[in-house]
């Protein structure tokens, strides 16, 4: 059957713990803080670093400020040594164009001199020397000189006359070769005997331009020379046979001969001395300590020659020195 109506209204008792639950479940949760990202970290890291770098780029100027300002030094005056510098130059080059026209009247000097035109030397009756000739003896005295080949009056030349056949001509005994004009100078014809002021050695240049002559078939020259290293080189004690260890000696000298000089049998001394300068290949003979006597065609070949024997006397005597093994 129906139940009926209920009999009372409910209790509060049970209607209390109802509206407790009910507040319980509509009260909110409180929401949690969200956590910092992990990628902020080093960006805060970074900013303090920012932060405390900043008082040190502060600290700088202050520092700065703090020290005692240089003393401002004296600016140099441009201006007047710019001036002292071109007046220094206009200097300067006015000298050097006053030197260098010296040079060029100097040069011309020298070369007058040296081509200076010389009269002709009248020997004898009927020798005569033309000026040319007189001109190129005393040009290669000067030569010779300057290359210490003949020093002063130490030293001859002589050669046949190219226009007289049998006719010697040579430098006078004790002339001074650097300053030879045609008062220096003598000759005579072969086989009549010296002349008048004619050289100590006239007899052994005549019969050493009388060998060379019948090799060349007619002109013959000799020049006696006085070389430091050729004398030095010549008074080795029992040195007959002296050969170049240069290159160019053995191919244009190749064997030196020394003879000694003999006083006492000068016609001995004479043919030793013919027969050593056919040995040493019609170049050059040596006598010990008297210097060397260098035949050739002309002035010019005896000239070359006497220039190589020296050059190669003068290797010779620093490989000596150095104690070389050639």
């Amino acid at each position: 059957p129906p139940s009926g109506p209920p009999s009372g209204p409910p209790s509060e008792t049970s209607e209390e713990p109802t509206e407790g639950a009910n507040s319980e479940v509509e009260e909110p949760m409180p929401e949690a803080e969200p956590e910092p990202p992990a990628e902020d970290v080093p960006v805060e890291g970074a900013a303090e670093d920012v932060v405390e770098e900043e008082p040190a780029v502060e600290e700088a100027p202050t520092e700065a400020l703090d020290e005692p300002a240089p003393e401002a030094l004296p600016k140099p005056n441009i201006s007047n040594r710019a001036k002292a510098a071109e007046k220094e130059a206009v200097r300067l080059s006015g000298e050097v164009t006053s030197l260098r026209k010296s040079l060029v009247g100097a040069a011309a000097i020298i070369e007058e001199l040296e081509t200076e035109p010389m009269p002709p030397a009248v020997l004898a009756a009927d020798i005569v020397v033309p000026d040319h000739l007189v001109a190129d003896v005393a040009r290669l005295a000067r030569q010779l000189d300057r290359e210490q080949l003949v020093r002063a009056n130490m030293g001859t030349i002589a050669m046949l006359h190219p226009g007289m056949p049998g006719v010697m001509i040579s430098t006078r005994e004790g002339t001074t070769l650097a300053r030879l004009n045609e008062r220096g100078l003598v000759g005579a014809r072969l086989g009549q005997g010296a002349p008048d002021g004619a050289p100590m050695d006239w007899r052994v240049l005549e019969v050493l331009l009388a060998s060379k002559s019948l090799e060349t078939g007619g002109p013959a020259a000799c020049i006696h020379m006085m070389g430091a290293y050729t004398t030095a080189v010549s008074c080795e004690k029992d040195l007959v046979l002296c050969s170049p260890i240069d290159e160019i000696g053995k191919k244009e000298l190749g064997k030196i001969v020394i003879v000694d000089p003999d006083d006492e049998n000068p016609d001995d001394a004479l043919r030793q001395t013919a027969e050593a300068l056919k040995q040493g290949g019609m170049k050059c003979v040596v006598i010990r300590g008297y210097g060397a006597y260098c035949v050739g065609a002309d002035l010019d070949d005896a000239w070359a020659n006497a220039a190589m024997l020296e050059h190669s006397m003068q290797i010779v005597l620093i490989a000596r020195q150095a104690n070389l093994k050639v």
